[in-house]
């Protein structure tokens, strides 16, 4: 086989059911995260498009603004609803999609609850959270017994980004994903950190989106805050205290997709800073349009390759090692 070619596994792909944008909308999110509108997904395009770009799995989400608008019990409602409709996806097309369930954050125990369901039940890959929820971020102590929950079941987490609380004084009207999702990533990367979450939950697979987004230029500062500037970054909500392992350490435990613009600098700068043994490869198909990610594959396999090996064999090997149930794919 070409690895120039090699099957991808797309990590990042998003489905969307007319319910759950219609549920939306009448939430007030009428232009998602200030995007233009909500884009469409249908099944065919999607295995269409894959095809063409030889990707062989699509592992699904619900992308932001999630499934909670702000009332728990509808939350549990519209949660269900897409986590079984995924679920249908996956099982109707095995080998070419995948399924991570959505849990409905803030509220935890329908989180537990859920997280129960999608992974014994529907027989998902893992799970998605946004990046906050209403505010909250992945650090907060009330997330402390999911986080435990899955860190004893080991399950894969998809944090995808979304907008940061009072997001209209910092976005200036413009769309949230090209500024403030890279940023808000960053942010909840750095709560998990100085409030000692990934040391204390070590099993969580965590795959953050978008390269890292700027955590490869920010690491060294964020070692800097927690080595010589201690006090100013404990969190003070809590007892726990400063984090032992320095930050890039932590940072290099993450698995991280490289959609969006991964090349020229984006990459590199990660595998710099993080190696390459955690990237995989995500489209952010349906957000992104399908011409979107024809240039982004293109801009993949245009750029210097790793030494006897290429980013698309590279990535879906690391998929395989994360997802076992796709090593017949990418072997």
């Amino acid at each position: 086989m070409d690895d120039s070619r090699a099957p991808l596994v797309d990590v990042h792909a998003h489905f969307l059911t007319p319910h759950y944008v219609e549920q939306a909308k009448n939430a007030g999110h009428l232009r998602p995260d200030g995007m233009g509108a909500w884009p469409t997904w249908e099944k065919a395009r999607h295995l269409e498009l894959m095809d063409q770009q030889r990707i062989a799995t699509s592992l699904l989400s619900i992308s932001s603004p999630g499934t909670h608008f702000g009332d728990d019990k509808t939350a549990r409602t519209l949660t269900r609803h897409v986590n079984e409709a995924g679920a249908d996806l996956k099982r109707d097309n095995p080998d070419r999609f995948g399924h991570f369930a959505t849990l409905p954050l803030p509220d935890t125990d329908a989180a537990l609850d859920e997280l129960a369901y999608a992974m014994d039940e529907l027989g998902s890959d893992g799970v998605t959270i946004e990046t906050n929820a209403h505010g909250t971020y992945l650090g907060d102590p009330r997330y402390r017994p999911l986080l435990a929950e899955l860190d004893r079941r080991r399950t894969p987490v998809f944090v995808h980004p979304t907008s940061p609380p009072n997001y209209e004084t910092v976005s200036l009207g413009r769309p949230r994903p090209m500024l403030e999702f890279i940023f808000d990533a960053t942010r909840t990367v750095s709560d998990l950190v100085f409030n000692d979450r990934l040391q204390q939950y070590p099993d969580i697979p965590w795959v953050f989106t978008h390269g890292g987004g700027t955590l490869p230029l920010l690491a060294q500062r964020m070692e800097l805050f927690r080595s010589v500037f201690a006090s100013s970054t404990t969190s003070t909500t809590t007892s726990d205290t400063s984090p032992s392992a320095p930050v890039p350490e932590q940072i290099s435990r993450l698995w991280f997709d490289i959609a969006g613009t991964p090349f020229p600098h984006q990459v590199p700068a990660l595998a710099a800073s993080c190696g390459t043994q955690r990237l995989l490869y995500g489209s952010d198909y349906c957000f992104t349009p399908a011409s979107g990610v024809t240039e982004q594959v293109d801009s993949i396999e245009a750029a210097p390759q790793p030494d006897a090996d290429t980013w698309r064999a590279l990535t879906s090997r690391n998929a395989g090692r994360l997802f076992p149930r796709l090593l017949r794919i990418t072997s």
